[in-house]
């Protein structure tokens, strides 16, 4: 494999930055605007990347082979005169992919993306951004794929998109084989008083295997909701999945359920960590420590993070997870070598 160069905006932690580096790509420009994400990434990788994306123009970037942006995904516009890809985007960030891609024309592009914008307002937010790369004369390909098919034991599925400026034809990672579960990941002599779950959670999931035979619905006591809220009105259920998780939902069975609770266990896998909600288990009556989020993320034992816990969890929530961008990464600069070699 060829030496690249790459850029790394939106950075975050540096998810994409790890996978550059295991796949020969040197990182030559960093950006992200959060002073707690820059500080985690300094500790990381030795650079403070610069701020606001907005600020920097794109002839001051150094020249680069990949760019790599998990961007976020604010409200595109449909007002104005419609006078191109620039007229639809302009004030969202995706905005600053699009004039650095312009200005610099890299062979590759990797953006990631959540899930949602696959059908955000029905689908026009999607084929705008699509719409723009094809303007700038890039052929995107695009899939959801779930990080539970990549090795890590989390149910999170994100919308992957990779671009070239040749219409080649592009081969996603194949799954990796086996079922990878908490039991994995979880120390389970970490008895740290800070992760236990609070009593309130502790009491309803007792409450429910006290009660529960198998594939039992259980009741909760609604009476501390107000009458006029969902949760007061339809009643808090528990159900045991077949897969271990326990499931806490609003509404009786004729009404359409609303998650309200999940927690996970050993031997199955976790909700998806989001900045602001860590996986819990029920069996081990505790949420996941950093180390133990950070390997559900695919980061390394070893990362740092000199933030307080609340953030490092919230970095992590935002990130995306290593295993699946490096494999892609990968595929992506195999696909151009075999085109140029060819």
């Amino acid at each position: 494999m060829n030496k690249y160069k790459g850029i790394d905006l939106f950075c975050g932690i540096g998810g994409f930055r790890i996978a550059m580096n295991h796949n020969n790509v040197e990182c030559v420009f960093s950006s992200d605007n959060d002073k707690f994400a820059q500080q985690t990434y300094k500790a990381n990788f030795n650079e403070i990347p610069t701020g606001d994306i907005k600020k920097v123009e794109a002839k001051d970037i150094p020249e680069f082979d990949i760019l790599t942006a998990g961007f976020p995904c604010q409200p595109f516009s449909y007002a104005g005169e419609k006078q191109g890809f620039n007229d639809e985007i302009r004030g969202t960030l995706f905005f600053d992919v699009c004039r650095i891609i312009e200005y610099h024309k890299p062979p590759m592009v990797f953006l990631e993306n959540v899930k949602g914008i696959k059908s955000h307002d029905g689908g026009k937010t999607l084929n705008i951004i699509l719409d723009a790369l094809r303007k700038q004369g890039y052929f995107p390909h695009w899939k959801i794929l779930s990080s539970l098919d990549y090795g890590l034991p989390q149910k999170r599925e994100r919308w992957y998109c990779v671009a070239f400026k040749k219409d080649i034809q592009f081969e996603w990672p194949e799954p990796i084989e086996g079922k990878p579960i908490l039991r994995d990941i979880v120390d389970l002599n970490d008895n740290n008083p800070a992760l236990a779950l609070p009593k309130f959670e502790l009491d309803r999931i007792d409450h429910h295997f006290r009660n529960a035979k198998k594939g039992d619905r259980i009741q909760h006591d609604n009476s501390k909701y107000k009458p006029n809220t969902k949760k007061g009105k339809y009643g808090i259920y528990s159900f045991q999945k077949p897969d271990g998780s326990l499931r806490f939902h609003v509404g009786d069975s004729a009404k359409t359920q609303i998650q309200e609770a999940f927690y996970s266990c050993l031997d199955t896998y976790a909700s998806t960590i989001i900045a602001n909600r860590t996986p819990k288990l029920w069996d081990i009556r505790r949420k996941l420590s950093v180390l133990e989020s950070k390997r559900l993320q695919g980061f390394p034992d070893d990362f740092i993070f000199p933030v307080s816990d609340a953030q490092a969890y919230k970095q992590l929530g935002n990130s995306v997870s290593v295993p699946i961008i490096e494999k892609i990464m990968e595929n992506m600069i195999k696909t151009y070598e075999n085109v140029i070699e060819g």
